[in-house]
């Protein structure tokens, strides 16, 4: 039997830390709850990104993941929190599927362009939707856990466990993709696809497995980003909520499927605590940090674990 590697044992010490902190720290766990489903979708960004493509574009699934959701348990009373978070996956994987037979074909500033219509496209027919609350979006109802609604501070902690548990098994699984040979394509196809091409390879081919890799894991994001924090609208597909998952993708790094999660839970408590104590002034604090991160670490935050790893191995 094969012994887990570095990054599986990560992951598993991951896990457990995060269970722990939940009991420790409850008035954190929407907080962290929120940062693993942000999370998820920068996972997904994650992936292209080592495909050498810039998606502005995954505001479409996560808010198409969160209004399935929301319709689910607002029109046919579907509230069971595992069935719910499963049906932002296949909605995200179904729409990624569709339209990645166009996306697949495009390339740079072109591939970054087209992903942002479609996500704003999104946003204009939920905007003029008024059976979907327009504007104001409407109240998603609450998820159940093995029958019971989510309300008390144990059920709060269940939705977490099951956002952990949902989060470990999606980077174990994306991990598991890397050291497959269509995942160890994306750095090849990122430096010069015709070679891979030449190798026997399609490029299109593998470039829209991604996509809809990606697209399942932003529809899952939103799916656990509409139960946690109760509300969906349209903004959820607007332009700027794509941005800061570019934003939390390059403060993280690509270089390990926890990376995101990292960047996720830094970028959410710097934020928060910058709109805390200069509300008027928080955006600049935020960006401030990005440019010291880019500054000092080009490669992100995950940059500083390879620095120390190298450090004790010398």
């Amino acid at each position: 039997m094969k012994r887990p590697d570095a990054t599986q044992l990560a992951l598993i010490a991951a896990l457990i830390a995060f269970l722990v902190l939940g009991l420790l720290l409850p008035k954190w766990l929407f907080l962290l709850t929120l940062s693993l489903g942000k999370g998820l979708v920068v996972l997904g960004l994650m992936l292209l990104l080592r495909t050498g493509l810039v998606s502005f574009g995954q505001g479409l699934f996560y808010c198409l993941g969160a209004y399935a959701v929301g319709s689910l348990g607002q029109f046919f009373v579907i509230k069971d929190a595992l069935l719910l978070l499963l049906t932002g996956v296949a909605i995200g994987a179904l729409v990624a599927l569709l339209l990645g037979f166009l996306m697949a074909k495009y390339r740079d500033i072109f591939f970054a362009m087209l992903s942002l219509a479609f996500s704003m496209i999104l946003y204009g027919l939920l905007v003029k939707s008024a059976a979907l609350g327009s504007t104001d979006g409407f109240n998603v109802p609450p998820p159940t856990l093995f029958g019971s609604p989510v309300g008390g501070a144990a059920h709060q902690y269940a939705l977490f466990a099951l956002a952990c548990v949902m989060v470990f098994v999606a980077a174990l699984v994306l991990h598991a993709y890397f050291e497959t040979p269509l995942g160890r394509l994306s750095p090849a196809i990122r430096d010069n696809e015709i070679r891979v091409e030449y190798m026997g390879a399609s490029v299109r081919q593998a470039i829209h497995v991604k996509y809809v890799i990606a697209g399942a894991l932003a529809g899952l994001g939103g799916a656990l980003t509409a139960m946690t924090v109760g509300h969906i609208d349209p903004d959820l597909a607007y332009w700027t909520t794509s941005g800061e998952f570019v934003f939390v993708a390059i403060l993280s790094g690509t270089g390990s499927v926890i990376a995101p999660f990292l960047g996720s839970v830094v970028f959410e408590v710097i934020r928060t605590y910058a709109y805390q104590y200069s509300p008027n002034t928080w955006q600049l604090v935020v960006g401030g940090a990005l440019l010291l991160v880019i500054i000092f670490l080009p490669s992100g935050l995950w940059s500083v674990f390879g620095y120390l790893r190298r450090r004790g191995s010398a």
